[in-house]
């Protein structure tokens, strides 16, 4: 509930990065948060392609954790890109 709230701040951008490039939505699909990660692709302006000074996705993140329904959450998205690879040419298939 809160997170909900949050979000309908006026002001509140839930693509800001942090210092190595990971958005809120990359946090939340890397440590499992399958409930954020879910209210963040509800909405219209949040980008699930984004990736890190690495070059790792959201869906990176989730796979390489073994986040299972994360990783089903975000691929519910028609406009996710599942063979971004990163830095190293890995994708989240790898």
């Amino acid at each position: 509930m809160g997170m909900r709230i949050l979000l309908g701040r006026n002001g509140v951008n839930p693509d800001t990065t942090d210092q190595v490039g990971r958005t809120s939505l990359s946090r939340a699909a890397g440590y499992g948060h399958e409930g954020v990660v879910r209210i963040l692709l509800e909405r219209d302006d949040v980008d699930p392609n984004t990736a890190d000074q690495d070059g790792r996705t959201l869906l990176s993140w989730a796979a390489v954790n073994g986040h299972e329904g994360v990783v089903m959450a975000v691929l519910e998205r028609e406009d996710v890109n599942p063979d971004m690879a990163d830095e190293f040419g890995q994708t989240p298939l790898s």
